[in-house]
């Protein structure tokens, strides 16, 4: 599997990355599931684009935990992007399924390797990490599954069975490292399952229907 060195500064950052690394499939009709304020509307001003969330600015607001599917006909869209999303809800797979039902033609999906971010606090005993944990209160949002990097990439491969998609393209990101950390990590760790599950913070999958 392929590397990429990034990091996100927030949000933004990552409708940044999307709309530059994916702008081959981004055409005509966009839908944005999960598009918070709708950052990825400004960056693409020539499609014709739709965000849905429950929060944030989008232009349609959806709750895909209780409604169970998108308001929308069977491919609608050229291109669906869903980055990040799906970790947040109970149903993955049912809205997995209603992605690839709205889309006519590629969609873009990314999933996070929550072991990346666990595997310190876990290894040191002590502090929390990410979307998870116990706290006093209910948290307004959390991530409801818990997976490695390999598991995403597993999982992914997976609907290619269920659903008419083929994978056109699936690859990690990391955050940039020197070559001599990179290389010491490597050395560490040369099966590249493992080296990705400790290290990778992204998965990212480019399908297309079929």
């Amino acid at each position: 599997m392929n590397v990429e060195q990034l990091s996100f500064r927030d949000r933004s950052g990552r409708s940044e990355y999307v709309a530059c690394r994916f702008q081959e499939v981004l055409k005509g009709r966009i839908l944005d599931v999960g598009c918070d304020k709708a950052v990825l509307k400004k960056l693409l001003p020539q499609v014709e684009y739709t965000g849905v969330d429950i929060g944030g600015t989008p232009d349609i607001q959806v709750n895909l935990e209780e409604a169970g599917k998108l308001p929308f006909a069977d491919g609608s869209f050229d291109c669906v992007v869903c980055t990040d999303v799906l970790e947040h809800l109970e149903n993955l797979h049912q809205i997995f399924g209603e992605l690839v039902r709205v889309s006519r033609r590629h969609l873009v999906i990314s999933l996070p390797n929550n072991w990346t971010n666990a595997r310190v606090p876990i290894a040191r005993g002590r502090g929390s990490f990410g979307k998870y944990g116990l706290p006093a209160e209910k948290p307004p949002d959390r991530h409801k599954w818990f997976f490695s990097l390999s598991e995403a990439a597993d999982f992914i491969r997976a609907q290619t069975g269920k659903y008419p998609v083929v994978c056109r393209e699936m690859f990690a990101t990391e955050k940039p490292r020197s070559g001599l950390v990179r290389g010491a990590r490597r050395i560490r760790y040369p099966a590249i399952e493992c080296y990705l599950n400790r290290y990778a913070h992204t998965l990212w999958a480019l399908l297309e229907k079929r």
